[in-house]
């Protein structure tokens, strides 16, 4: 802050608007940053601070103090080097505070040749960085005798004394402003009161042996300065007694603040309104809009970043702003009124508001969105050489001025409403820590802050919108464990988190610990992504009532984590069966388990009548159907029995059709045996067949002989010498001849082949995908 004594302004009225005049506009081309105008007078001293980026090299970096000359050079007056010019010597000094950014110059036994235009800077001089600072120094005010100067600042309240003789004391005592060449009445003891002063001024008689009157003047303006005359008694022997009232405007103290960190303005204001309501405003075009004030109006360009927090019943207020902004700079004034609105006569403070462009802090992203039921993973920076300092994450709420409430701290504090879905991990370090919030609901939606117990300008805000969707990461929300069995966890991932690291944790306040999971995807090749293999798989055996709580599965990259889902666990000495959970997402089936069919080898049941058998299999299918989609697997597996009358259904239904068509096979095989009779022994009744035109075969699975050489069919008749010969063609007479079969041998290679291509096609059913 900067020190001085100023020539006092006096003036008529007091406007807002003369406070943007008087008040230095502030360069923002350089980061070095200062006071551009400093007034004082003769024999008084001044105090003028610089700030600078707080880096490594610009803490060690030269400091200097110069004086610019008519030439445009610049001599140096002091420097951190340990140089100090003549007029300087015993009266200056430079004083460096890396530790704030900054260096103060002090300047002693001023005197009016000490007016002129100066530089403070970094480097080397004209070629570092500087900032331009004019200095005035004034002749002081010629008093006249008895002559009480009184140095108050706008806003408050003063006390002027006037003494007096006995003799005066039942005469009229009053106070009087100079106005040119005559005298203005303010108050007097018949209760007579100026206007302008009107509610502000009082005068007290403290009994009758007091030789002193007093007047009070409150809520002080810039146009109370002047000369005034307290008089006890109105003739040639009254008491009379010069006052000189200086009024000062609050001087802007400096603050200094980097792109994205957090600066705070402390107001002190005086006891004498501590009940009042307060305020901060912005300079803007010469009036002062409000930012922020206790009766809970806000600046939307400060929605979720203020935060506005009396101090005590003396009038003290601080002001935090985080997530600084280049449009966040500029002159702001603090101060107390019964509206909350800036008010004339009314105590307050002034700041100037320096962003720093070159920031420390890294950029991060402002707004995270996440879905209903899902999660986010946030990250905070913080200073990376206060790595064990502690770190919290609070949410900011707008009502009651603006406040924070702690959700999490990195020492295992976390509110009763967020257990089992908030951890604060310090990965990845270095800088950064990680804040993961799962289970989401349109309520958390809101601004998030990130702050440490260490650098108060690491303190940065994040806003969180909850949008419409479906989660990431799929899985049971609630599941019941049976002591001392076995319980396996798994939970869904997309293709998305193919290549992350997957797993599993059992969330305390102190964190998520690790727990040994499978990753079942990684048995399958890494340029696929099978929908039935993207699980992640935890067990559980011997459950004892300790493994009750809070489950989480996730993804990550290294030491950066991505999206969660969360599932309790509840353990129960007893239960109608163990559980087995899987993931059932809506677009897939979970896994089953698929039931073998037997092919029975009996030719009078299963393929005399196939659709008889078919449907007696389905029935025995039936009576011990496995279960289905509730969370429930044998106790002493954790694979468990996954099978289902769906299952059942896919595989006994084509079976059925299959044996069916080998029936209708086999019956047109046989007609058409009986119509390749060529001739019948009427006294015998013995019958050669031919199985020429049996070259239909291959319908009922038997090998036809097509390849066959001419065949020469006959039948005997006995008692009569007759043969009846046939000759036929074969299809292809350069094929070998084969075997002549007869009917019978026919009819059983016909059911061999169909049995097996009945199992053939049963061994495809168990090869059905589990997620059919």
């Amino acid at each position: 802050m900067v020190q001085s004594s100023r020539k006092p302004r006096k003036m008529t009225h007091f406007q807002l608007t003369f406070l943007l005049a008087i008040f230095p506009v502030i360069s923002m081309k350089s980061p070095i940053f200062g006071p551009e105008e400093v007034s004082s007078v003769e024999g008084n001293s001044v105090s003028i601070r610089c700030y600078y980026p707080a880096t490594s090299v610009n803490r060690h970096s030269r400091k200097y103090w110069c004086r610019q000359g008519a030439g445009g050079m610049c001599m140096t007056l002091i420097s951190s080097n340990g140089y100090i010019s003549k007029d300087y010597a015993g009266r200056a000094s430079l004083t460096n505070f890396p530790e704030d950014g900054s260096f103060v110059v002090n300047i002693e036994q001023l005197t009016h040749n000490d007016t002129g235009s100066y530089k403070c800077g970094l480097g080397i001089n004209n070629k570092g960085l500087y900032f331009g600072v004019s200095l005035e120094v004034s002749h002081g005010p010629e008093l006249l005798n008895n002559t009480h100067v009184y140095t108050e600042n706008l806003g408050s309240t003063v006390t002027i004394e006037c003494p007096f003789k006995r003799e005066n004391a039942p005469n009229k005592k009053s106070l009087c402003k100079k106005i040119g060449q005559s005298c203005e009445l303010v108050i007097d003891s018949a209760e007579n009161v100026s206007p302008s002063f009107n509610g502000r001024a009082r005068l007290i008689i403290q009994g009758t042996s007091q030789q002193v009157f007093r007047v009070i003047i409150s809520h002080l303006r810039l146009s109370d300065a002047g000369m005034y005359v307290c008089q006890a008694g109105e003739t040639s022997n009254a008491d009379q007694k010069n006052v000189d009232l200086q009024v000062l405007e609050p001087e802007p103290e400096l603050v200094y603040g980097d792109l994205r960190s957090s600066v705070t303005f402390d107001c002190a204001l005086g006891p004498e309104v501590a009940k009042e309501p307060k305020y901060l405003c912005r300079m803007n075009n010469g009036t002062c809009d409000v930012v922020i004030n206790t009766l809970e109006k806000r600046d939307p360009a400060f929605e979720g970043r203020i935060l506005l927090t009396p101090k005590g019943d003396n009038g003290h207020l601080s002001v935090l702003i985080t997530g600084l902004r280049k449009e966040d700079a500029g002159l702001y004034l603090c101060g107390a009124h019964s509206s909350g609105l800036p008010q004339e006569g009314w105590p307050m403070q002034a700041w100037q508001l320096f962003v720093n462009e070159e920031s420390m802090i890294p950029q991060s992203r402002s707004v995270v969105k996440g879905v209903v039921g899902g999660s986010v993973a946030m990250l905070c920076p913080y200073n990376p050489k206060e790595s064990n300092s502690l770190k919290y994450w609070c949410r900011w709420e707008g009502s009651q001025n603006g406040h924070c409430p702690l959700l999490v701290e990195s020492q295992g504090l976390v509110q009763e409403q967020y257990e089992g879905r908030l951890a604060l991990y310090e990965e990845p370090g270095n800088g950064t820590y990680t804040v993961i919030l799962n289970q989401l609901t349109a309520q958390d939606a809101g601004f998030y802050w990130c702050l440490t117990n260490g650098d108060p300008r690491w303190r940065t805000t994040v806003e969180l919108k909850v949008v419409e969707g479906e989660p990431s990461l799929k899985g049971p929300q609630n599941v019941t464990a049976v002591l001392g069995q076995t319980l396996t966890l798994s939970c869904q991932f997309p293709c998305k988190f193919y290549s992350y690291e997957k797993y599993w944790c059992k969330w305390s306040n102190r964190g998520c610990r690790l727990l040994p999971s499978q990753d079942e995807s990684s048995r399958q090749a890494s340029v696929s992504c099978s929908q039935s293999s993207r699980l992640i798989s935890m067990t559980l055996t011997s459950i004892s009532k300790a493994d009750e709580g809070w489950y989480w599965c996730g993804v990550k990259q290294g030491h950066v984590y991505g999206d969660t889902a969360a599932v309790y666990v509840a353990v129960e000495e007893t239960a109608e069966g163990s559980r087995h959970i899987d993931p059932a997402p809506a677009n897939t089936a979970p896994e089953e388990e698929v039931v073998e069919s037997s092919i029975p080898k009996t030719e009078d049941h299963a393929v005399l009548n196939p659709k008889l058998f078919a449907e007696e299999r389905a029935v025995e299918g039936a009576k011990d159907p496995a279960p289905g989609n509730r969370a429930s697997v044998d106790a002493g597996s954790s694979d468990g029995h996954g099978g289902s009358s769906r299952v059942l259904v896919y595989t006994l239904v084509p079976l059925g059709l299959v044996l069916a068509l080998g029936a209708v096979a086999v019956w047109v095989a046989r007609v058409r045996h009986r119509k390749n009779v060529d001739r019948v022994s009427i006294r015998s009744y013995r019958t050669d067949i031919s199985m020429a035109d049996f070259e239909n075969s291959r319908d009922s699975g038997g090998n036809d002989n097509l390849g066959a050489s001419p065949v020469t069919q006959e039948t005997i008749l006995k008692g009569k010498d007759e043969r009846v010969t046939t000759v036929e063609s074969p299809t292809n007479p350069e094929e070998l001849k084969k075997t002549k079969r007869s009917s019978k041998e026919e009819a059983e290679m016909a059911y061999s082949a169909f049995l097996l291509q009945s199992s053939n096609i049963a061994a495809q059913a168990h090869d059905v995908p589990k997620d059919v």
